[in-house]
């Protein structure tokens, strides 16, 4: 019986399979630490037996247990610190920064990295490298019984003059809607500890309003009866303002960055199913 029809048959899945293998093991080795002797930091990180960790609480990515139960943190950037120390043999040890020192302490050697989430700017780039996991965006939500709001498809729709934009003055959000919005009515409001000016919306005296897409999740459960942009994935995926979102090392340390971003990638989908499940139940 000729077997080379039923060969070339099986070939391209041959093909598929060798080529899945090859990238497994270049990922494998991409991620592999460094050998001793091209990472000072690492070889002493081994040499301490132990990986500082710059913590300061930021949900959905490090979230503080104060349960008194269990481990002490969670979220990616735990996850994703427990990995790296895993894979070096060494234990994680939690150092406590504020707002003010989770930068500096890393110039000043007094954590390997900082795992309090950053996001990445100008100014920060100067001083440290990133290893960015995820980012933070906005989304633009409405009454969903607004036509205006109903039928858009698009938050583009949005830059019309029969459009009325909310936004929190002096907040982050403020020069992004003027560019996206130059043609909309623009009502700019005083922060009232929420996250979004929902009462403008509420109150029709405005159509739609920005709001980031991690507290946008927790308000469309509280809030019934409104309807956002992007659509899909809850306008998790949504790029608008986007802003890369990681941990940060000392600058000047290129294998030890190449290394913690090969381990980063490689767990990419296990740290975006951990940021899901807690945005989902903050």
């Amino acid at each position: 019986m000729n077997q080379r029809p039923l060969f070339r048959r099986r070939l391209p899945a041959l093909i598929a399979g060798l080529l899945i293998a090859a990238g497994a093991s270049q990922a494998l080795a991409q991620s592999t630490a460094p050998a001793p002797g091209a990472s000072a930091r690492i070889d002493a990180i081994k040499k301490a037996g132990v990986l500082r960790a710059g913590v300061l609480s930021n949900p959905p990515w490090l979230v503080e247990n104060t349960t008194g139960s269990g481990d002490a943190w969670a979220g990616p950037a735990w996850i994703l610190a427990n990995e790296y120390a895993r894979q070096l043999g060494v234990k994680l040890q939690a150092v406590p920064v504020s707002h003010e020192t989770k930068v500096p302490v890393l110039a000043s050697n007094q954590v390997d990295m900082t795992i309090s989430p950053l996001s990445v700017t100008p100014e920060r780039l100067k001083v440290v490298d990133f290893v960015t996991y995820s980012a933070t965006a906005l989304c633009v939500f409405g009454r969903a019984d607004n036509p205006k709001v109903a039928n858009a498809k698009s938050i583009d729709e949005f830059n019309s003059p029969d459009i009325t934009v909310a936004y929190f003055t002096g907040g982050g959000e403020e020069n992004w809607v003027k560019k996206r919005f130059p043609n909309a009515k623009l009502r700019g409001v005083s922060t009232a500890g929420t996250a979004a000016p929902v009462e403008e919306i509420m109150a029709k005296r405005a159509d739609v309003t920005p709001i980031n897409r991690v507290p946008w999740a927790a308000l469309n459960r509280k809030v019934k009866g409104l309807k956002v942009l992007p659509e899909g994935n809850n306008c998790q995926g949504s790029t608008e303002m986007a802003t890369p979102i990681g941990l940060a090392i000392d600058k000047n340390q290129p294998e030890y960055f190449n290394w913690l971003k090969a381990v980063s990638d490689t767990m990419k989908p296990k740290l975006e199913a951990d940021e899901a499940r807690i945005i989902n139940t903050m």
